[in-house]
């Protein structure tokens, strides 16, 4: 039986990304150009299947969307496929943003 899936803060997020682990955007092109968490790598969820293994399994994983919806399907996806250290950040890039983190691209 798969464990269940870790649930993180944007401010826990930031917290790994800082230690070391990869925070990975899985929206699409166009709204990871608009902004993004700082130091987000973008593998969109459309090309996970596809993809994944370009992803590291011997480190830290933080799975990020717009709201945590669609990172949570790609966080599930990952643990099904051997993926043991993943998180999915609640409430997405909106909460990062509202929480003041860092953010790059869009206007800024």
């Amino acid at each position: 039986m798969l464990r269940p899936m870790e649930e993180v803060t944007p401010q826990e997020g930031q917290r790994r990304v800082q230690q070391g682990a990869l925070l990975v955007d899985v929206r699409e092109q166009n709204e990871y150009d608009e902004v993004h968490a700082q130091d987000a790598q973008l593998l969109p969820l459309s090309e996970l299947e596809a993809r994944y293994t370009e992803l590291p399994q011997d480190r830290d994983l933080v799975l990020i969307c717009r709201s945590g919806a669609r990172s949570a399907r790609a966080a599930e996806y990952l643990m099904n496929n051997g993926y043991g250290r993943v998180a999915n950040l609640t409430g997405g890039t909106l909460a990062w943003v509202e929480n003041g983190l860092p953010t790059e691209g869009g206007n800024q």
